[in-house]
């Protein structure tokens, strides 16, 4: 049961993440990528990452709660999740393995950093 309500507030994370006021976002050209910049009203940082030429996530994007804190890291490769994500929930870091934005696998992060 926990797997799949992680599971689902992974999706979530996922969903909200680009649900932002379109007011609060600074572009930057840097090479080939576009780096964003998405912000909360009180000017902290949401999240951030890069677009490719194409338009698509590219690149190494973060999440942040409202108090600065990380809450999501991960890796688009055109428009989809690549490679290992880690999600903070409660304080407890979880990894989740995706492959063309499909999960292949889901693991608790120990305090030590161990899966």
């Amino acid at each position: 049961m926990k797997k799949y309500i992680f599971i689902l507030a992974v999706l979530f994370i996922g969903i909200s993440a680009f649900a932002q006021d379109t007011n609060k976002v600074k572009h930057e050209q840097k090479g080939d990528l576009i780096e964003t910049t998405y912000f909360y009203a009180d000017g902290s940082i949401q999240q951030k990452g890069t677009f490719n030429k194409e338009g698509q996530l590219h690149g190494t994007w973060t999440s942040f709660d409202a108090q600065g804190n990380k809450v999501a890291i991960g890796n688009y490769k055109n428009g989809k999740k690549q490679g290992k994500w880690t999600f903070w929930v409660n304080g407890e870091a979880n990894e989740v393995n995706y492959e063309d934005s499909k999960i292949t696998k889901v693991a608790k992060v120990n305090n030590d950093g161990a899966l």
